[in-house]
C-alpha cells in the first residue's frame, strides 16, 4: 500500500543517526510544522471553531455533542436511569449467552471501549478544567457524563443491530455500518447520503487512530517517564525510538489477535488500572476526609458562582462540559465499533452496558481526580495538567508520581490497542474485509507509533484530535435519524424480559 511505503521512507530518512541524535527529529519537526503545519492549523480551527456566548468561549462541536446528549437523555425518557441497573446485570454476566453471534462478552466489549477514553483527559485534563473554571467545573462535568450516557446507549445499541457477521465469525459493527445500512433501510432516498456519511466517518477514524489514538499516546507516555527518570539528563532523554520499539512490539504482540486478543487484555487491564488510581484518590481524601464537605461544598457553590472568574455560570458550566465531551466521547461513534463484536441476540442490551462507560470515565474517574485536587489545596500553586494532579495527589503519597507513571503508561497502551481495532474497523469497512487489509493496517499502526516517540508535531496531533471530533458530525446525524430504531429495540427487550422470554442466568 502507498502509505506504507510512504511511512517506511519517512523512518528510513531518520536512520540511523535520526533514532540516535534528537537534533534530526527536530530538524524533521520543523520541516513538516512548515509545510503542512498551517493547512492542518487551519482545519483543526474550523473543527474546534469556538463562538463567544455572554462573553464565553464555546466550543461548537461541544455544543453539538453535548445537545445531543441532552435530546437523547429526554427521547429515552432517561435510560441512564432505568436502564443502569439492568446494564449492571448484563456486564455481571447474568444473562451473557455464549452461543449468540459475537466475538467477546459484555464486560470484555465494555473494557476495550473504556479503555479507548480512559487516558490522559482524565490525569491532566481534569486538572485543566478545574484549574481554569474553579471547583465548578467538576458539577457540570459530572452533569454532561451523565447525559453522555444516553448517546452512548443509542450508538451502540445501533451498532449491533447494523453490524455483520462474518463466515468466520468475526464482527463488523460501528458508524459506518449503520450510517449506510440503516439510513438506506429506514430512508431509502437518502441511501446516498448514509454512504457518503459512513465513508467520511471511516475516513476520520483512520486518521483519529494514528494521532490521537497512537502518536499523542506514545508521546506523552515517553515524555512522562523521561520526566520521572531524570528529565534531560535521563538516559531516555533523545531515544524515543528505542522507547517507540519495545511498546511498538508490546503492541503488536496484542493487535495481531484481533478484539479476542485486545479484549483478553483490556479485560484485566482496565480493572487494575482504575482500581490503582481510585484506591490512590481514594486514601488521598480520607487523610483529608474533614475536608471533604468543604471540596463539595465548593463544587456546589461553584458551579452557580455568578462571579466566577472563567465567566459567570456560563463560563463554568462551558468548561465543564468541554472536558467531560473530550473526556468520555460519547456521541462520537468510536465505542460502537468495540461494542458491536459482544455476543447477544438482543442490539439493546450492548446500549445498556454502554450507559456505564461514561459513568465510569466521567462520574468516577474524572470526579475522583477533581476531587483530590481541591483537597490538596494545589490549585493556582504553580503545576498545571498531569503535574497538578501528580501534585495533589503527591501532597499524601510522596511516591505517587511513580505510580503516575506507571498508570500514564497503562492508559495509554490501553487506548492504543482500542484505537487500533477502530482503525482495522474503519480500513476494512473502506478496503474490503481482508487479511491484507488487516496486517497492512496494523503495520502502518506500529509504525506509527515509533514515529510518534520521535518526533513532536503540534499540528498533526491537533490534527487528529480534530479528525477524532469530526467523527460526531456524521455520526449524531446517524443517531438523529435512528433514534426510532433503538426505541423499537429498547422496547422488544424489556417486554422479552418481562414475559420472561429472556432468563437470568442467576435463576432470577
Amino acid at each position: 500500500m502507498p502509505i506504507i511505503r510512504a511511512v517506511l521512507a519517512l523512518l528510513g530518512s531518520m536512520l540511523p543517526i535520526g533514532f540516535l541524535r534528537a537534533e534530526t527529529a527536530d530538524g524533521f519537526d520543523a520541516q513538516v510544522e512548515a509545510t503542512v503545519g498551517p493547512v492542518l492549523n487551519q482545519i483543526t480551527s474550523v473543527v474546534f471553531y469556538q463562538a463567544e456566548i455572554f462573553g464565553v468561549q464555546l466550543t461548537l462541536i461541544v455544543a453539538w455533542l453535548i445537545l445531543a446528549a441532552l435530546i437523547f437523555t429526554l427521547y429515552f425518557k432517561f435510560i441512564n436511569l432505568r436502564g443502569f441497573f439492568q446494564g449492571f446485570r448484563l456486564i455481571r454476566g447474568d444473562y451473557q449467552d455464549d452461543n449468540a453471534p459475537g466475538e467477546v462478552s459484555h464486560f470484555q466489549a465494555l473494557a476495550t471501549a473504556v479503555s479507548g477514553t480512559v487516558g490522559l483527559g482524565n490525569i491532566g485534563g481534569v486538572a485543566v478544567a478545574v484549574t481554569l473554571g474553579g471547583p465548578g467545573a467538576t458539577f457540570w462535568m459530572i452533569l454532561a457524563g451523565f447525559l453522555g450516557m444516553s448517546s452512548k446507549f443509542c450508538e451502540c445499541t445501533l451498532g449491533v443491530r447494523y453490524r455483520t457477521v462474518h463466515a468466520d465469525g468475526s464482527v463488523s459493527g460501528g458508524a459506518m455500518h449503520y450510517l449506510s445500512k440503516g439510513v438506506a433501510e429506514h430512508y431509502p432516498s437518502a441511501a446516498g447520503f448514509g454512504k457518503f456519511l459512513a465513508i467520511f466517518f471511516a475516513i476520520c477514524c483512520i486518521g483519529g487512530s494514528l494521532g490521537g489514538g497512537n502518536m499523542y499516546q506514545a508521546n506523552q507516555s515517553f515524555q512522562q517517564l523521561v520526566s520521572v527518570t531524570g528529565g534531560d539528563a535521563s538516559w531516555l532523554s533523545g531515544k524515543g525510538w528505542l522507547f517507540g520499539l519495545v511498546l511498538a512490539i508490546v503492541t503488536g504482540l496484542v493487535i495481531i489477535g484481533g478484539i479476542k486478543s485486545i479484549a483478553s487484555v483490556t479485560g484485566k487491564l482496565v480493572p487494575f488500572m482504575a482500581a490503582m488510581y481510585l484506591i490512590a484518590g481514594v486514601f488521598v481524601i480520607l487523610f483529608n476526609f474533614d475536608q471533604l464537605p468543604d471540596a463539595i461544598g465548593q463544587i456546589i457553590a461553584g458551579a452557580f458562582d455568578t462571579q466566577a472568574a472563567a465567566g459567570g455560570i456560563l463560563g463554568v458550566l462551558i468548561v465543564g462540559f468541554q472536558r467531560a465531551a473530550f473526556s468520555n466521547e460519547a456521541g462520537i461513534g468510536s465505542a460502537a465499533i468495540a461494542h458491536s463484536a459482544v455476543k447477544t441476540k438482543h442490539a439493546a442490551t450492548e446500549g445498556l452496558v454502554a450507559l456505564w462507560e461514561p459513568f465510569l470515565d466521567t462520574v468516577v474517574i474524572c470526579t475522583m481526580t477533581a476531587l483530590v485536587i481541591i483537597i490538596s489545596g494545589k490549585i493556582g500553586t504553580g503545576p498545571e495538567g498531569v503535574a497538578l494532579t501528580s501534585a495533589a495527589y503527591g501532597s499524601v503519597i510522596s511516591w505517587f508520581p511513580n505510580l503516575l507513571t506507571i498508570a500514564v503508561l497503562l492508559f495509554a497502551f490501553s487506548t492504543m490497542i482500542s484505537w487500533s481495532y477502530y482503525g482495522v474497523k474503519a480500513s476494512t469497512y473502506l478496503f474490503g474485509h481482508s487479511r491484507t487489509v488487516v496486517m497492512s493496517y496494523n503495520l502502518v499502526f506500529l509504525l506509527f507509533i515509533i514515529l510518534g516517540c520521535q518526533v513532536n508535531l503540534a499540528s498533526v496531533l491537533g490534527f487528529s484530535d480534530a479528525m477524532i471530533f469530526m467523527m460526531s458530525i456524521p455520526n449524531v446525524i446517524g443517531l438523529y435519524l435512528l433514534a426510532p430504531v433503538v426505541k423499537g429495540e429498547l422496547g422488544r427487550y424489556f417486554d422479552a424480559l418481562a414475559s420472561g422470554e429472556i432468563k437470568s442466568n442467576r435463576g432470577s
